[in-house]
């Protein structure tokens, strides 16, 4: 077979798999899939359903194909139809297989099989790989920039290689080539194209590992991350609790003198601040702390909407800047939260030991 050598191809399957890390049947269905596009490209039609196999023990390749059966008399593409008069008793919506053997390519069709193999052993490895990360979705990686697109930051995680979309990353935050950078391995994302890595900092996802790797206590379940809400580069709440009596969460994951917090805080940029708040299962207790470090006077709840009463001095506290930190605690909670102006309290007159005694003189004098 000129350029094209069956047997050579059969014995390097083996070869091939090992170098590329590879299962046989992987290398086996790419040559096969080769050999089917140099077929197609000679000695068949464009649009021809083909598939080849390739027998491991003689080196000889047999090509199949594929044709649906139609209904006698009907307009056809001989490509991929076949009438159900001329199918050897196939009935219409079966699949009928037409075998050629394959002897010889020319040095076209040689050149399509090459091509196919390089891209599609390309593929398999680079999918193989990808594979080797599904057990760190949701997990922290450190990698490094390989380059700054407009909309993109390519992170070289050593064995593969995975993008940073705009959306997940942090605002701000200015990334430079060859850095080392911590990120989440968000997703694996498969589409007709092949299979990405998706990376994220600017995810709530992100801050709450951080939090996993700094504060041991989580592993053994002394203290628990039960909700987190964040605007990347500006701001995250993120509420705990704990199920042993006597330990205080929020000083657990802040630390000794703020060491954890702090610790977070570095990796993702001083710019954004980082709320600690208790998790309650008193709705209206909890909503409160969300809102938190707004002074709250009542909170109303129906079904997933809560008013929330505040006095005019803290009613700016509670919404934040640019709505900020009701949006957050929206987030939170789970709740829709209306922040409703509410009365002041009225204050008691004082009154004083000289003021009741002036008061009962003049009521005697009246006498």
């Amino acid at each position: 077979m000129e350029g094209l050598d069956l047997k050579t191809m059969t014995a390097m399957v083996k070869v091939i798999a090992e170098e590329k890390n590879l299962p046989e049947e992987t290398v086996l269905d790419v040559i096969q899939t080769a050999i089917a596009a140099a077929w197609r490209k000679e000695d068949g039609e464009k649009d021809m359903n083909v598939r080849a196999t390739l027998n491991l023990q003689n080196g000889s390749a047999t090509v199949y194909i594929d044709r649906e059966v139609i209904e006698d008399g009907l307009a056809y593409n001989p490509a991929t139809e076949i009438p159900e008069g001329e199918a050897n008793g196939a009935k219409v919506g079966e699949i009928v297989s037409e075998e050629r053997e394959v002897k010889s390519f020319g040095r076209v069709a040689s050149q399509t099989a090459k091509q196919v193999i390089v891209q599609r052993l390309r593929e398999a490895e680079r999918d193989s790989v990808l594979a080797a990360f599904e057990d760190k979705v949701g997990s922290i990686v450190v990698g490094t920039i390989a380059r700054v697109e407009p909309k993109i930051v390519r992170i070289d995680l050593g064995k593969a290689s995975g993008i940073m979309p705009r959306s997940e990353q942090i605002d701000g935050e200015y990334y430079q080539v060859s850095d080392r950078i911590k990120v989440l391995v968000k997703e694996i994302e498969r589409n007709d194209r092949g299979a990405q890595l998706i990376l994220s900092r600017g995810s709530a996802e992100f801050v709450k590992q951080l939090f996993v790797q700094e504060v041991p206590e989580v592993e053994n379940g002394t203290v628990e991350i039960r909700a987190i809400a964040r605007e990347a580069g500006r701001r995250t709440k993120i509420a705990v609790t704990s199920s042993v009596p006597g330990i205080d969460p929020v000083g657990t994951f802040v630390g000794g003198r703020g060491v954890r917090v702090q610790a977070v805080m570095n990796e993702i940029g001083e710019k954004e601040k980082i709320d600690i708040i208790n998790w309650s299962d008193n709705t209206s207790e909890y909503i409160r702390e969300a809102l938190s470090p707004a002074e709250i006077m009542k909170v109303e709840i129906e079904d997933k909407h809560a008013k929330v009463y505040v006095t005019e001095d803290q009613q700016s506290i509670a919404i934040g800047r640019q709505g900020q930190n009701v949006r957050l605690a929206s987030k939170l909670t789970g709740f829709e939260l209306d922040i409703v102006l509410a009365e002041a309290p009225k204050k008691k007159k004082k009154t004083n030991v000289e003021d009741s005694l002036l008061s009962a003189i003049e009521e005697s004098e009246d006498e």
